[in-house]
């Protein structure tokens, strides 16, 4: 990661984020386009897209982050973008051994390729013009597994080695590459979801800071509380046993005591999605 002596003005910058609907997407949004960005969010849901992105007063295009033609075409929409804020995501939790195999293709698909897609999309242009950052929105979970959720755990941990590699190729050619690990955030992908023990709640709005912050001045990782980073590093340091009597004082099994019934609306909508949100 090449160190920046000052922060970046973002006025001026174009922005295009992913998932852009709704959210963490649409706070990221709002607070980018506030600082001066020229921002441009892609969704596959291009009804709420288009509600949300004149309310918020940015520009828009259709996206389903699964096609490499989808993101071709949302480029050449968008024009030279100098910040990629890969933000869509699914999360359907439940028992992996009861996981459909369409459903566990979607998450894969939504949360991994869309990532890998969208960097081949639109890195090539940074490239090129000798600057660029990839901000990818990943998640505490991709450090830090968890029980009923084995599929998006796994497309988590692989967004995080995925921008690790990627930043290792793409810094000699001028670009950036960013983790933002959110942990349980109030959105509709996590109705239901308690927050562990000791943990403030998480709003959007607390990401968008986060990576504004993070487009301003590049770092590799952080996290959403910024102290749950190190945390999860002393505890992935210890024994297994410590790990677990660690994890029962935090109670960190959160999808373990989710309400079912607060998240059906969102189960039913996302177990039909193919194209990230």
């Amino acid at each position: 990661m090449r160190l920046r002596r000052s922060p970046r003005d973002i006025a001026g910058l174009t922005v295009a984020i992913s998932g852009g609907a709704r959210g963490i997407g649409a706070a990221t949004a709002e607070r980018l386009r506030r600082a001066g960005a020229d921002v441009v969010v892609g969704d596959v849901d291009g009804e709420l897209l288009e509600q949300g992105a004149e309310r918020l007063g940015v520009r828009h295009h259709r996206l389903d982050v699964t096609s490499a033609e989808s993101w071709r075409e949302f480029v050449d929409l968008a024009g030279a973008i100098d910040v990629l804020v890969n933000n869509a995501g699914i999360m359907p939790v439940g028992p992996v051994l009861q996981e459909d195999e369409e459903v566990a293709r979607a998450v894969v698909d939504v949360n991994l390729h869309g990532v890998v897609l969208g960097t081949k999309a639109v890195a090539p242009g940074m490239v090129e013009r000798g600057s660029g950052h990839l901000v990818n929105v990943a998640s505490a979970v991709g450090r830090v597994a968890t029980a009923d959720a084995a599929t998006y755990s796994a497309s988590k941990f692989a967004v995080v080695g995925f921008s690790e590699a990627t930043r290792l190729e793409l810094g000699p050619h001028g670009l950036d590459v960013s983790l933002v690990m959110p942990t349980v955030v109030r959105t509709e992908l996590a109705a239901g979801v308690p927050q562990a023990r000791g943990m403030r709640e998480i709003g959007p709005e607390d990401v968008a800071e986060v990576v504004e912050d993070v487009v301003r001045v590049p770092r590799p990782e952080t996290w959403v509380p910024r102290w749950a980073g190190p945390l999860s590093r002393v505890g992935g340091a210890l024994p297994w046993g410590a790990q677990q009597a660690l994890a029962r004082l935090f109670a960190t099994d959160v999808l373990g005591r989710r309400d079912d019934d607060a998240r059906a609306a969102f189960e039913m909508r996302v177990r039909g999605t193919r194209g990230g949100e």
